[in-house]
This record gives C-alpha cells, sequence and structure tokens, in this order.
C-alpha cells in the first residue's frame, strides 16, 4: 500500500518558515533536525515538511527553482480547509502571509482564498467541500 506522507518545502530559514505556519494557522511542531536543515509540523494525517536550500541543493544535483514572493508562484498549493476563511485569512496575514486572492464563493458552495507564505508558496484557504 502507499500512502501520501508529507510535502516538503525548500525554504531558506526551517526554523522561521515552521514559525510561520504555527502562529499563522496553529499547527504543532512535529520535530526539526538538530542542525535545523528539517523541520516537520503536525498537521493532520499528512505531514508538512521544511527543508533548508543548502540541503536540497545537496539533495537535488540537477538543482531546482526556489521559491520567491519576487516571482510568480508555482502551479501547485497546499490547502488548508476552516470553518472561517475571513478569520484564518487575517490571522495567516498578520504572521506575515501576503494576501493574493480574497476569499471568494464557487458554484459549488466553498469559499475559497489565496495567500502566499514569507518564502513564496502558494496557499489556499478554504471551506471543506460537502
Amino acid at each position: 500500500m502507499i500512502k501520501f506522507a508529507y510535502t516538503i518545502l525548500y525554504v531558506a530559514d526551517v526554523d522561521k518558515s515552521i514559525a510561520f505556519y504555527e502562529t499563522a494557522f496553529g499547527f504543532a511542531r512535529k520535530f526539526i533536525s538538530p542542525d535545523g536543515d528539517y523541520g516537520e509540523l503536525q498537521v493532520g494525517e499528512t505531514t508538512l515538511s521544511f527543508a533548508s536550500v543548502s540541503l536540497a541543493q545537496s539533495n537535488l544535483k540537477g538543482g531546482f527553482r526556489q521559491s520567491s514572493l519576487s516571482e510568480q508562484p508555482f502551479g501547485i498549493e497546499i490547502g488548508f480547509a476552516t470553518l472561517d476563511v475571513a478569520a484564518t485569512i487575517a490571522q495567516a496575514v498578520a504572521a506575515g502571509a501576503a494576501l493574493l486572492e480574497p476569499p471568494k464563493t464557487k458554484p459549488w458552495g466553498q469559499t475559497v482564498a489565496y495567500v502566499r507564505d514569507p518564502d513564496g508558496f502558494l496557499i489556499e484557504i478554504c471551506t471543506p467541500v460537502g
């Protein structure tokens, strides 16, 4: 059996990124490596992880595109479901997120908004579907 275990975001400062997600969304710190190059948050069944840019570079010899607020977001997002999108957006922005798209109600009734974290990663904040 294969299970989706985690998503890893490559960031400049693992501890700083984890602190942002703790403050912005209330997630709990699960683990940070002794050298600070890797860390995880408890976000539910799947783990949200962070690896330093230098660790990512050592793992990916061909390199990668680093996320940045000065560039358009990647064509991928992480999504967080909440019953109060507006309050979650406000908390995230207060913690340092950049509002990209304010809350909108989709034809199927779901409310969806988008922010970018301080490293430039795209985050969807939405109500649960159904």
